[in-house]
């Protein structure tokens, strides 16, 4: 959702595609498209500090918060792995080639 309250697509660029993660929640700088207002290019990712820095700057509005805590992973996703032991009889082993 854009600050004017518009819901737009946003257009991944080449140059960020593979190299930059955006995420739920990840504040990015949109380019607008003058022949199309549903889609928007996207052109940077802004990390948390350049964010809060933009906050303070007077750049977003008021009502906009942007919050302290980041959380990337949930540490409680080890409880859904189960590890077994691996037996191996030794002649279904494919051969390696040492170079």
């Amino acid at each position: 959702m854009c600050f004017d309250g518009v819901k737009r697509l946003g257009i991944i660029r080449g140059k960020l595609r593979k190299k930059v993660w955006i995420n739920q929640g990840d504040i990015i700088l949109l380019g607008l498209r003058d022949y199309q207002d549903a889609k928007a290019d996207v052109i940077l990712k802004y990390t948390p500090e350049e964010a809060r820095n933009l906050k303070l700057y007077g750049e977003f509005p008021e009502s906009f918060k942007i919050s302290d805590d980041v959380t990337f992973v949930e540490n409680d996703l080890d409880e859904y792995i189960e590890f077994g032991e691996y037996v191996s009889s030794g002649d279904d082993a494919d051969p390696v080639d040492v170079i």
